[in-house]
């Protein structure tokens, strides 16, 4: 299965800018770039990491990504960046995996393959994409978790391996890492011009008063303590092992690495645990399985009485943020709709359940909250 697709996003200013690009470095989110054929691939990883086999192309919103499955039976995942991607933030995503990697062998994360002549971050030198830089992991064999339901059993371990990534990078930094990320949610109050594109009159009105709402407690999570985190744990980037026992086998995609509020890194987490149907099937607790992950985090990471006061708004932001950004790129590469709004159109119901909601009843969801919560 693919374990390298995108999902599917500081407040330094007190104005907010008017324009996404002004408002915040949208990066590869704004890139649009000319594939690389299928042939080419192979002669890059041939030329520049001696790998040869069978390639399958992985979909992905915004760069050239390959399986390759090699003659003896190894498994590589070939990248070639988007133009709109700069090498120190590749830097960075390279660095934090092999920090991982050191920290705590046993987290199923990537490992980094040099080229021949020890490159980690080589570019294209010739041809069409000449320039886009390189780079060839480890293939993490599973089953992606956007493609199929989570079991019960497996919320634990999704819990707990997110707080020991989180400790795993606790000691790492990097001249990058204090990027201004569209997906990260201290940036939101910048997107507030998105609104202005919007046309559905209900999806402008929920997004509108979620931000309203979020605005009231940003100056809070200013004040939380940051790290650099993977910021997007989500099915998309999480591969489960489905054999007996069951497993968790990849944590993929450190696309969206950034120094962010830790209480942020968890609030994505349970934003992706949130129930998709919840417009056809309805729910009084949105956050049950949110809980379970939670608890089973709690058992190996801390959160400070704020942060987890913080964590319901948080979630709610990074829905904001979800819609915002989606809407947005649909206007600017409406060829790639579908995907883009893959994880989107559940996001409304969802909202919806938050505005209903008494917000200071919502900051006392997890204060009482305890690790062994079933």
């Amino acid at each position: 299965m693919t374990t390298s697709r995108r999902p599917d996003a500081e407040r330094q200013h007190a104005q907010i800018p008017a324009s996404p690009p002004a408002a915040v470095d949208m990066g590869s989110l704004s890139t649009p770039f000319t594939s690389v054929a299928v042939e080419q691939a192979m002669a890059i990883a041939r030329d520049l990491y001696g790998v040869t086999g069978n390639f399958r192309r992985f979909a992905s919103e915004q760069d050239d990504t390959f399986r390759i499955l090699s003659p003896d039976g190894a498994g590589y995942v070939l990248k070639i960046a988007n133009p709109g991607e700069q090498m120190a933030e590749l830097d960075l995503q390279v660095r934090a995996l092999r920090h991982i990697a050191a920290a705590d062998p046993e987290l199923p994360v990537p490992r980094v393959f040099d080229t021949l002549d020890g490159q980690a971050l080589p570019l294209i030198a010739a041809g069409p994409g000449a320039g886009r830089i390189v780079r060839m992991y480890s293939f993490l064999d599973g089953t992606v978790l956007d493609t199929t339901a989570t079991l019960p059993a497996e919320l634990p371990e999704i819990g707990t391996t997110l707080g020991r990534l989180r400790l795993a990078l606790a000691g790492f930094d990097h001249p990058a890492a204090d990027r201004v990320l569209a997906w990260d949610i201290r940036q939101l109050p910048r997107l507030a011009g998105l609104l202005t594109g919007i046309q559905d009159p209900a999806h402008h009105r929920l997004l509108e008063a979620a931000l309203a709402r979020y605005m009231t407690y940003a100056p809070r999570v200013e004040a939380l303590r940051r790290q650099v985190l993977h910021n997007d744990f989500s099915r998309s980037n999480l591969v489960v092992d489905r054999t007996a026992p069951p497993r968790l086998s990849g944590i993929i995609d450190f696309g969206d690495v950034v120094k962010t509020a830790v209480a942020i890194d968890v609030s994505t987490a349970m934003l992706n645990w949130l129930p998709r149907d919840q417009a056809t099937q309805p729910r009084d607790d949105l956050l049950d399985d949110a809980k379970r992950i939670l608890s089973a985090y709690l058992r190996v990471a801390d959160l400070t009485d704020e942060e987890r006061a913080l964590l319901p708004h948080l979630v709610m932001g990074r829905a904001v943020t979800r819609g915002l950004i989606s809407l947005w790129r649909t206007r600017t590469f409406p060829k790639n709709r579908t995907y883009i709004l893959r994880n989107t159109e559940q996001g409304w119901a969802q909202l919806d359940w938050f505005l209903s909601r008494d917000p200071d009843a919502l900051s006392e969801t997890f204060l009482t909250f305890k690790e062994t919560t079933r």
